[in-house]
């Protein structure tokens, strides 16, 4: 698919990849080079979650609109990604070889045997010695109802910080509206592109660009306030 027709196609695939709620900047691009690219065993298991209010919101957690009943009720499991290849021994017999990946899937699991409401792929990156997070939807079960759906989806990236406190996980996710402020003020210099059919922006720019954005902006508070976005969650781990 073209960048054209990327762009065309954009506004529906928002509605798709779960990117409607203005809450998170998305980009058509990963937000790491594989270079930046890290590992953290300490982050696998099983996970409850609990909403974060950033520091200029209410204390109230009924008062947080940002997520939904799924995002916060679910069980969050995450494991490393393990790849599974076939070959043939030296006497001709199929012999499979499993091979660690360096990232990690993300399932948001109901209580239902069959209750697995989301997959996500998490890259673990670090930049300035800051480690951040990059989530990307690998399934979404509405599009095996539809060709169409799946002829046209592609993959958006979110972005997020991520900081362990007391052996507990802290996503703060770099907030849309955040980042238009941002770019409107000159703050941040990324190639962007106005999706009018969604009423967003979306991040077009390169990995490269993306990354040196983090590089320069991320881990400074006058300019990027991780503490100050809407979408944050701490992860409490299931015995």
């Amino acid at each position: 698919m073209n960048r054209k027709r990327v762009l065309i196609f954009t506004g529906l695939l928002l509605f798709l990849t779960g990117c409607t709620d203005f809450v998170m900047i998305c980009s058509l691009n990963p937000f790491y080079l594989e270079k930046n690219v890290t590992l953290l065993p300490e982050i696998e298991g099983r996970w409850s979650v609990l909403p974060v209010q950033h520091k200029a919101g209410s204390t109230k957690k009924e008062d947080n609109p940002v997520w939904n009943g799924v995002d916060t009720t679910s069980v969050w499991k995450i494991e490393r990604r393990i790849s599974k290849e076939t070959i043939k021994t030296s006497q001709g017999r199929d012999s499979i070889v499993l091979k660690p990946l360096n990232f990690y899937q993300v399932l948001l699991v109901g209580n239902g045997p069959d209750s697995i409401h989301y997959r996500f792929k998490m890259v673990i990156f670090k930049v300035n010695e800051m480690l951040y997070a990059d989530f990307m939807p690998i399934e979404n079960t509405g599009l095996e109802k539809s060709r169409f759906a799946a002829e046209s989806y592609f993959r958006i990236h979110t972005l997020a910080r991520l900081v362990i406190r007391n052996q507990h996980p802290e996503f703060s996710w770099l907030g849309a509206e955040y980042t238009k402020e941002m770019i409107e003020k000159k703050r941040v210099r990324v190639s962007y592109r106005w999706v009018s059919d969604a009423g967003r922006l979306l991040l077009t720019g390169s990995s490269e660009q993306l990354t040196g954005v983090i590089e320069r902006y991320a881990g400074e508070p006058r300019f990027i306030d991780w503490e100050n976005q809407n979408a944050q969650l701490k992860l409490n781990r299931i015995i």
